[in-house]
């Protein structure tokens, strides 16, 4: 009797720590870096396009735009066309000089309260030419 009352105290003990140390490595795990994307101001072939045209990150990643091919470009957030229709934000996320040669970048990191949702930007000397893109922030 006394044996198998010992036998299931040290069960008992190997149980406990098990779940002790796996639960802590649920704690401690640090949360996901953060990644960093990059956007061409211009396509490789000279279109005045962002390349991607689309592309999906979440709050805190950044954005890396690199002027490539027909500069100026710049890069204007449209705010009737981003989620909280903040003019405030939609200039945080703005680079409204003009970039002149090839090879120039900006960085945008979206902030960690970012609202989800579709982002809509454009450069300004092209817009009517269709140069404009899309960020969706996930939730």
């Amino acid at each position: 009797m006394k044996l198998m009352a010992a036998t299931l105290r040290r069960f008992g003990l190997a149980v406990l720590t098990i779940v002790l140390v796996a639960s802590s490595f649920a704690l401690f795990t640090p949360p996901a870096a953060a990644e960093t994307y990059k956007v061409k101001l211009g396509s490789d072939k000279g279109m005045l396009v962002f390349d991607p045209p689309k592309l999906t990150v979440k709050p805190g990643d950044t954005v890396e735009w690199v002027n490539n091919k027909v500069p100026p470009h710049n890069v204007v957030f449209d705010t009737a066309n981003i989620p909280t229709k903040s003019a405030d934000l939609a200039k945080s996320l703005s680079h409204k000089q003009l970039l002149m040669t090839p090879g120039q970048e900006v960085k945008t990191t979206f902030p960690e309260d970012t609202p989800a949702g579709t982002y809509t930007y454009y450069c300004e000397p092209h817009r009517g030419a269709g140069m404009i893109g899309k960020i969706t922030v996930e939730g």
